[in-house]
């Protein structure tokens, strides 16, 4: 992400200071996850099956017997995630208020796919390589860490879709290499749907670090920081810590409108950039109020909440994407301005744990400068700033 560099220098002093970890209250101790995979028609445990949190770099394999355990797992709201080659994956979303050992066992049913056959690169044709550049272009993005990043096995990618629109899925987990950030990730694609003005896709990343010089990772820890900084779930953060303003934030209020503008990007997926009505400034009391235990809290309102971020301008590439979809001209960019973005709740209340994290992950649908930035700009759900 490019970074207005004068603004930077005030803005991560700020930082310093403030605690992004900050949280209702911290609770102690780790649970452990443990289970058995299992095939639903036999019954026969399932061994060498994917088990992680998504979004995380915490995962395993199961053994002989179908059985995984994953320990010292942070307390709070996760998404667990099961994938095996000729099964549907499945996933059961979870929220740890106690530290203690957690059974959650899965019956995975076969599933059955058309395989086509893995073709060399030669033998693509012209519409595939155009339908995958245009599939990078919105999966990975168009930020400059989306430059660095790579899908290594791109053969496994499917794609369908009629005059304008764009559909794929992948028959095995896509591995992408972010050489901007640092990671390998293993993303278990589930759908990407793309027509003109709005994209969707969903799907489960694994987060590992690259190996690397020192110099390299200096340069990965950098990026990182600038990643996560200006990001939803550093809101999140200093949304519970109820000092938006310390970290950059301003906070607003809009009442909802039509439009036809965004990016659904899985748990955090946008639908339309809203462009109606009068905003209003507005605080974190306003929209986020006490849970059912001192560890988490809700957000709770109506409309559509509107965040500038002052740390950060937007890129000349969002200017572009914005403008090409924009559905009025009160949303276009003559110039570029500070990261602006929206956020509203399809579902009613949201549980936020004191990690930041959503409790119900599809409980928050996101617009703006949020949904611009993709998988090249995501890092793992465990990831602070030194």
């Amino acid at each position: 992400m490019t970074r207005l560099f004068s603004v930077v220098l005030v803005v991560l002093t700020l930082f310093a200071a403030a605690d992004v970890q900050a949280q209702p209250q911290t609770p102690s101790g780790r649970a452990v996850l443990t289970g058995v995979v299992t095939d639903a028609e036999t019954g026969d445990p399932l061994q060498d099956v994917n088990v992680f949190i998504a979004e995380s770099m915490t995962g395993t394999a199961t053994d002989a017997n179908g059985r995984y355990r994953i320990e010292r797992v942070p307390l709070g709201a996760h998404r667990l995630y099961v994938s095996s080659i000729g099964y549907e994956s499945a996933a059961r979303n979870l929220n740890l208020r106690e530290a203690r050992v957690y059974n959650v066992d899965f019956a995975l049913q076969v599933t059955v796919l058309e395989e086509e056959g893995v073709t060399v690169e030669a033998e693509r044709d012209e519409k595939w390589q155009e339908r995958y550049a245009k599939f990078q272009r919105l999966f990975i993005g168009e930020t400059p860490n989306a430059k660095q990043t790579e899908i290594q096995n791109p053969e496994v990618l499917r794609f369908d879709g009629g005059v304008g629109s764009l559909e794929a899925y992948s028959v095995e987990p896509l591995v992408i290499i972010n050489r901007a950030l640092g990671y390998r990730v293993e993303y278990f694609l589930e759908e990407f749907v793309a027509t003109p003005g709005r994209t969707r896709y969903n799907g489960e990343p694994l987060f590992s670090e690259l190996e690397g010089s020192v110099d390299e990772r200096e340069q990965w820890a950098e990026a990182r920081r600038r990643a996560f900084y200006g990001s939803f779930h550093h809101l999140m953060l200093a949304m519970l810590a109820n000092n938006i303003e310390q970290h950059g934030f301003k906070l607003y209020m809009r009442p909802s409108s039509g439009g036809n503008f965004g990016s659904d990007s899985g748990p955090l997926g946008g639908g339309s950039l809203i462009s109606g009505g009068q905003r209003y400034p507005t605080t974190v009391d306003d929209i986020m109020k006490d849970g059912e235990v001192a560890t988490e809290r809700v957000l709770d309102f109506n409309g559509v909440a509107e965040v500038i971020y002052l740390g950060e301008k937007e890129t000349e590439a969002y200017t572009t994407w914005l403008n090409e979809y924009a559905s009025s001209d009160a949303i276009r960019r003559n110039a570029p301005k500070f990261q602006t973005s929206q956020f509203w709740l399809e579902r009613g209340p949201a549980t936020i744990d004191y990690k930041g994290d959503i409790v119900d992950p599809y409980g928050v649908t996101v617009s703006g400068f949020f949904a611009f930035e993709r998988v090249a700009d995501q890092v793992p759900k465990e990831y602070r700033p030194q």
